[in-house]
């Protein structure tokens, strides 16, 4: 056997044929037993035989596996992290979503208030030419807050520009109260986008 060996390393290659691996024995032992020896070498692992490739260098071999498996469980480790992130942002995003739901019955409550008591007082306890000047003013200062809303925010004075500007201010709250790393969670992102592009950047 140790000829066999001596042999194959008189080869200076890495990796053989099995044919020429077989052939390599059977010359160090003499032609009997060269199937013999040949497959003690591969159950003693002084080679690893694949297929119809012999590898000479089990250690090399090893190595290359090694290296190749490290990015892979980083990339696994790296993929359960965002795993679990998504799911606390995707908590926070219902929660977030659920208290500017609230706000805006909350004004729908307090519009449908404020316009039964205009048309209590005008109709009852008052009179137009009374609420009239009110109304104005009212609506006026509706305008200026519709206004002030564009200038803060550079959205547009809508439901959907007020829902938006809320969601985003309740979503800031909550991710500082919880401790969420949006920078950790875009760079997460950033890493799987390189690999699937449609993977989303939050800010």
């Amino acid at each position: 056997m140790d000829a066999a060996r001596a042999g194959l390393t008189a080869t200076g290659e890495s990796c053989v044929a099995y044919s020429e691996f077989v052939r390599i024995c059977c010359e160090a032992s003499g032609g009997e037993r060269g199937v013999e020896v040949a497959r003690s070498l591969d159950e003693l692992g002084a080679v690893i035989v694949w297929g119809d490739v012999v590898f000479l260098r089990p250690e090399e071999v090893a190595k290359a596996v090694e290296t190749a498996m490290i990015p892979s469980v980083e990339e696994a480790e790296r993929g359960e992290e965002l795993r679990r992130m998504e799911e606390t942002k995707a908590e926070i995003d219902r929660s977030a979503t659920a208290l500017v739901r609230r706000e805006l019955w909350c004004g729908l409550g307090l519009m449908a208030a404020q316009t039964a008591a205009f048309m209590r007082l005008t109709f009852w306890e008052l009179s137009w030419d009374v609420m009239e000047p009110i109304c104005f003013c009212v609506t006026s200062i509706y305008f200026m807050a519709g206004y002030a809303f564009f200038l803060a925010t550079s959205r547009e004075p809508s439901f959907e520009g007020f829902f938006e500007s809320r969601f985003a201010a309740r979503q800031k709250r909550l991710m500082r109260a919880r401790e969420f790393n949006v920078e950790r969670f875009n760079e997460l992102l950033g890493a799987c986008r390189r690999r699937h592009p449609s993977f989303a950047r939050v800010s």
